[in-house]
């Protein structure tokens, strides 16, 4: 369980094809406090630490999780975004998060606010997933590459947010240019509802 507050970067430096997965090697500041087997969100996508070694950790992506997510598109020397799971006696800053990217989505729009920039995205349109909670609402919360965020301006497939400096300074928010394709996890409160709607 994530809120979606991102601790900061890490840097991709190895990644490497093990069949149908992919071993990503990760470098940041708090490689020393991880364990074997723990959960660390990774632009929003929970993988679990299999290797620590020289500075290093090591997460799997399986070929479901590369499918749902940007992670196959990474490349070596790109920054990913990372969250450790929540401690049960801190503040729920963000909202609740999973780890469990739904689908991608593709920065359309990037507009600068006057000290904040707006950046809108584009998902795929579709009814069914719509029905089960797979969607935005205004003033609702959203995860873009597993930042917990403030939905503005939704249509049925696209949703924009506002981004102040800290987090476009402090996540990989700032390469996110018009073109990007980026995680997104919905409001799992949202899919609960619509789940228990379809029971009535």
């Amino acid at each position: 369980m994530f809120s979606g507050i991102i601790e900061e970067f890490a840097t991709v430096v190895a990644i490497k094809k093990d069949r149908e997965n992919l071993d990503f090697t990760l470098r940041c500041s708090f490689v020393d406090e991880l364990g074997i087997d723990q959960s660390v969100a990774h632009n929003g996508v929970c993988l679990t630490v299999v290797r620590i070694e020289e500075g290093t950790y090591t997460v799997t992506a399986m070929k479901e999780t590369i499918d749902r997510s940007n992670l196959g598109l990474l490349q070596v020397g790109d920054k990913v975004n990372v969250e450790r799971s929540l401690l049960m006696n801190g503040r729920l800053d963000g909202h609740i998060v999973q780890g469990h990217v739904d689908e991608t989505a593709r920065c359309i729009a990037k507009e600068d606010a006057n000290g904040s920039t707006y950046f809108t995205f584009e998902y795929k349109e579709d009814k069914e997933m719509a029905q089960n909670g797979y969607f935005t609402v205004d003033k609702g919360s959203v995860t873009v590459n597993g930042v917990s965020l403030t939905v503005c301006n939704p249509t049925a497939n696209t949703f924009t947010v506002a981004i102040i400096p800290y987090t476009f300074e402090h996540t990989n928010f700032c390469d996110i240019q018009i073109g990007t394709v980026v995680n997104l996890e919905f409001d799992i409160i949202g899919k609960y509802i619509a789940r228990l709607q379809q029971f009535r």
